[in-house]
Order: C-alpha cells, then sequence, then structure tokens
C-alpha cells in the first residue's frame, strides 16, 4: 500500500526521473507532468495527495497555477520548487495557498520531510471530510424515521427553515428525539461546516450554567485561574442547541435574551462584550406560554425565541412508525453485541404497539436493546420485553396468555436461554428428544 500520490509537475525530464526515483524509494506512488496543462488533467482524473511543481514552465506560471488548483482542488497540497527564489514570489505562493515554495539545490534536503508533512496535512483533511460526511448523512431528515402525517408535518416545517438562521423553539415530550431534529436543521443549513453544540439547561446550577454557556475571564470567581471560552462562543457561526430551556434561570434569561437581540454578552469578569453569530435552536417539554404567564419565565424571551415553533408528535400518536423504529433498532443492537439480527413475531410487534409509551423513542430504544440481549439471535418475542410491557390488560391479551402453543412456545424460549442455547442440554431439561426439539424450533420459529 503506497503511502500516498505524488504528481511531479516539471518541463526537465532528467530532473523529474531523478526526483521520481528518490520519491518512490520513500514508499510514494508518482505521477508526472511535463506542463501545467497536463497537471490539471491528471488532477481531474487522479487521487493526488500533494502536487510538486516547477515555477517556470512553458504554459505558465506555477504561483498562479498554486491559485487555480487550490480554487478547483482545495484539499491537494502543494509545493513549489524555483531555481531563483525570491521573497515576493514565496510570499505570493503562500497567499494563493501552497504548502511551501523552495529553492533546488539549496533545499534538496528538505524535500522529503516536507511531502510527508504535505501528504499527512491532505489525509487529515480527507478524513475530517469523510467524518463530517458520516455526521452529515446520519443527522438528516431523511434518516429520520416514520412516516405518519405528524411527523410527516414536523419534517416538512424543519426542511422549511433549516436554510435560514432563524431561531427555532422544539416541542415536545422528552424521548420524542428533539436533538436529532435540532442536528438535521444544522445539517440542512449553511453552517453545516461549522460546529454545532449541545447544551441541557437541566444538568447545570445557575452559576455553573452561565459559565458554560457564557464563560468567564481569569479572576472572575475563586479558582478561575483562566479564561474560559463558553460554548456560546464555541458555536460561533454555527449552531447552539439549548435543550430544556424552561429549566433555564430567570436572571440568564436575559442574557440569553441579549444575544438573541443584539448578538452581544458579556462574560463573567469582562468590560467589554463578546460578538458571535450563532443560530439558537432551543427544546422543552414545559408549556413556555403558561409558565411565562404565570411569571416563571420570561415574556420577552418566549416571544423571542416563539418565532418558528415545531411540535415532535409523541411515540403513542405516531404507533404506526413503531415496526419501522423497531426494526431499526433490533439492527442496531445486534451489531452492537455481535449477534444474528433477529425476526420479530407478530405477537411482540403488536405488544410495543399496544404500549403507552410514556417514555417516547428514548423508551422503545431501551427496551429493544433488553430484548435483543436476551434473545441473544433468537426470534424477538414478548417474553424478551420487560415486565412493565408484558402485562397485557386487553381481552384478546388474556386469552393468547392462556393458549396453550403460545405457553409451550414461550416455555422452550426460556429454557433455550437458560442453557444458552445447548439444545441438547435444552431437550434434557424439557424431557423431550433431541429430535422433537428440533422440529418444535422449527415450528415455532425459533431461531
Amino acid at each position: 500500500m503506497t503511502r500516498g500520490t505524488i504528481l511531479i509537475v516539471d518541463d526537465e525530464e532528467k530532473l523529474r526521473l531523478l526526483l521520481k526515483r528518490i520519491i518512490l524509494l520513500e514508499g510514494f506512488k508518482v505521477l508526472e507532468a511535463g506542463s501545467l496543462g497536463a497537471a490539471l488533467k491528471l488532477l481531474e482524473k487522479e487521487s493526488i495527495d500533494v502536487v510538486l511543481c516547477d515555477v517556470k514552465l512553458p504554459d505558465g506560471n506555477g504561483v498562479a497555477f498554486t491559485k487555480t488548483a487550490k480554487e478547483k482542488f482545495p484539499f491537494v497540497e502543494i509545493i513549489l520548487l524555483t531555481a531563483f527564489g525570491n521573497i515576493p514570489d514565496g510570499v505570493d505562493a503562500i497567499k494563493n495557498g501552497a504548502f511551501n515554495y523552495i529553492t533546488k539545490g539549496d533545499d534538496n534536503a528538505r524535500i522529503i520531510p516536507l511531502l510527508n508533512q504535505a501528504v499527512e496535512k491532505k489525509q487529515l483533511k480527507d478524513r475530517i471530510q469523510q467524518l463530517e460526511q458520516q455526521v452529515g448523512n446520519r443527522y438528516n431528515f431523511d434518516n429520520i424515521l416514520g412516516s405518519s402525517p405528524l411527523l410527516k408535518e414536523a419534517i416538512g416545517l424543519a426542511r422549511i427553515v433549516a436554510p435560514n438562521s432563524t431561531t427555532v423553539l422544539l416541542l415536545g415530550e422528552t424521548g420524542t428525539g428533539k436533538e436529532v431534529f435540532a442536528q438535521a436543521i444544522h445539517q440542512a443549513s449553511k453552517r453545516a461546516r461549522q460546529a454545532f453544540v449541545a447544551l441541557n439547561c437541566s444538568s447545570f446550577s445557575k452559576e455553573l450554567l452561565e459559565s458554560e454557556i457564557f464563560g468567564y475571564k481569569a479572576g472572575a470567581f475563586t479558582n478561575a485561574v483562566r479564561d474560559k471560552k463558553g460554548l456560546m462562543e464555541e458555536a460561533d457561526n454555527g449552531t447552539l442547541f439549548l435543550d430544556e430551556i424552561g429549566e433555564m434561570p430567570i436572571d440568564l434569561q436575559s442574557k440569553l435574551l441579549r444575544v438573541l437581540e443584539t448578538s452581544e454578552y458579556i462574560k463573567l469578569g469582562d468590560t467589554k462584550t463578546t460578538r458571535v453569530d450563532v443560530r439558537i435552536i432551543a427544546a422543552t417539554n414545559r408549556d413556555l406560554k403558561k409558565d411565562a404567564e404565570e411569571g416563571k419565565f420570561r415574556e420577552d424571551l418566549f416571544y423571542r425565541l416563539n418565532v418558528y415553533t415545531i411540535t415532535l408528535p409523541a411515540l403513542r400518536d405516531r404507533k404506526k412508525d413503531i415496526p419501522e423504529l423497531a426494526k431499526f433498532f433490533v439492527k442496531l443492537f445486534s451489531e452492537k453485541i455481535n449477534v444474528r439480527e433477529s425476526e420479530m413475531s407478530k405477537e411482540f410487534i403488536d405488544k410495543l404497539q399496544q404500549h403507552s409509551w410514556k417514555g417516547n423513542i428514548r423508551e422503545l430504544k431501551n427496551a429493544i436493546e433488553r430484548a435483543v440481549i436476551v434473545a441473544n439471535g433468537m426470534e424477538l418475542d414478548v417474553i424478551h420485553l420487560p415486565s412493565e410491557l408484558r402485562e397485557t390488560h386487553s381481552r384478546q391479551g388474556i386469552l393468547s396468555a392462556f393458549d396453550l402453543s403460545s405457553v409451550e412456545k414461550l416455555h422452550i424460549q426460556r429454557v433455550l436461554i437458560h442453557t444458552n442455547h445447548n439444545k441438547a442440554e435444552a431437550a434434557r431439561l424439557l424431557n423431550i428428544g433431541l429430535a422433537t426439539l428440533y422440529r418444535k424450533i422449527e415450528d415455532y420459529q425459533l431461531r
């Protein structure tokens, strides 16, 4: 495996050959071009990490070429070689995006170390871009599972507001996926390449919350030995997601209101303002309008946050989405614990759809994780659910609980789990022949 691909651009064939031999010995793949036009064609066709380019070529100047190449291929690093180095050219080369500018002969010993550094920088950029794409693919609207009308309406509203920098207020019960929505809005905005910073306002005391959001100057209070950047500053040019905004103390709310109105605030212990360009997405499971009317939340802040409101539906209001969500979590946790992805029995799905899900998607996720662990690759059935979900209050559920085949199926599952799927031991404990056990496993589709 090569360490990277280097393109040598020089009209002197002997020099190209010499450089090629040296660079090949270092484990790099080497391509050659005798002109800037040929170099651009290779950049379009090949995956190149670093261009090692002469400054003076028959069809142009390497310094100007650097600007053109960096505009088209921003991640490619360019090292310029010149026979007669001069300061103005060197300055222009760096301004145009060159990694370095060196003189032939005088700086030959620097070529390989510089190539190593440039390749590392290029490959780091590639990795960062790859990670950003993975995050973007994970947090986009197409990956929000479900097709119920209420969810589609929420997604539609979020798609409309995402490209703007408008403040958004997400309403919904705990566990409905407010942070997932906030991430999707951020990824669909012009700020997607900047930071997304999330904070739960209920997790900190008033003093800690203020320092976390706004930061402080050294000496602002005991133990403040150095300056601290707050999350507001960390999210500059990006998005700050404030979850459980209803839990923010009243006196801090005024500071947040000032940011929303002026894009300015004063850190603890500071005497001058800090300016930021931050999009605020807030979320709460409280009735902020009622809280504002009762004096528990600043009315002016409520109306400033309430510019664009999206209400996320509770899971009990979108039960048709439960099988799709359950299947996703089964796949997720099967991969996590390295077991075969289990099928879900009809009874299992029915039981999921009968439950009230007060904890919403978060509760469903936890229930599926437990079921996957207990089933250990077998078909998921009611027995694998937590006891509070197994309790059935419908008449249909009571009748099925006394059905002989259902009882036998659940009992065999319990014994298989107990023996860690050792079928010979399970048959012994059940006091049946091994062939009979295999037949029942097949009949009941116990995998």
